[in-house]
């Protein structure tokens, strides 16, 4: 009998150090992910909210078949997005692990394309010593944030390529993309360029003008394909 309770007394304590350990790492991603959503709203201006979270039963919407798990607005809508501090923080007092969604097309735009194609477009602005904004790296693709554009402008820029892949996407007026430290249901979020404050605006992060990317992003996108399925 002795030898049983000494089997199972370290079990027990290796089951609660574990559950503690877990419950510890979650406080601290919920603590990262207010912090950051605060950060966007107040310090640089850029609206943000919520988006769909993602559980043992998949994404919080109601498509029992979303191409996109947690990677994605759905309540509150994507026009609710703010940079009111006091919606912000409410919103994450009620949902926590809610991945943090940022609005395009007012003061940030971005473009993204394939984690390959993008990891190797980032290999040759370096090489060029070409400036880029922030970053995003999720499981599957990279995300540049760029500067404001119109869809005129964009336009402009596609038509000057002789060809654009489809596995190339736009997110403007209307877009949204989905900021670290977000989980979505493809996993944690992270920043490939970390943001860089601009001395000449109040500290918001620098971004490029998408013309001055466009070119290298087609042609790394041209030779990674991805269908038309969605992915995130």
């Amino acid at each position: 009998m002795r030898g049983v309770l000494s089997t199972i007394r370290p079990r027990n304590l290796l089951a609660r150090g574990l559950a503690r350990a877990l419950s510890a790492g979650r406080r601290r991603e919920r603590s990262l992910l207010l912090s950051a959503a605060t950060t966007c709203s107040q310090e640089w201006g850029w609206p943000v909210l919520p988006g769909a979270a993602t559980g043992w039963e998949g994404c919080a919407c109601p498509r029992p078949d979303c191409p996109t798990p947690g990677a994605h607005p759905y309540d509150p809508p994507l026009l609710a997005a703010t940079t009111d501090s006091r919606m912000v923080r409410w919103w994450w007092r009620r949902h926590p692990d809610a991945p943090l969604v940022l609005a395009t097309g007012g003061p940030v735009s971005a473009v993204s394309l394939p984690a390959s194609a993008g990891a190797r477009v980032l290999e040759y602005f370096d090489a060029l010593r070409i400036r880029t904004g922030p970053v995003i790296a999720t499981p599957t693709r990279y995300v540049l944030l760029v500067a404001p554009y119109t869809m005129q402008e964009l336009a402009e820029l596609l038509i000057a390529q002789e060809w654009v892949p489809t596995s190339l996407r736009y997110h403007g007026s209307g877009g949204y993309v989905v900021l670290p430290p977000s989980r979505t249901g493809a996993g944690v979020l992270r920043w490939a360029r970390e943001p860089v404050p601009d001395p000449g605006a109040d500290g918001t992060p620098w971004l490029p003008s998408v013309s001055d990317l466009m070119g290298a992003l087609v042609a790394a996108s041209a030779a990674v394909p991805d269908g038309a399925r969605l992915a995130y």
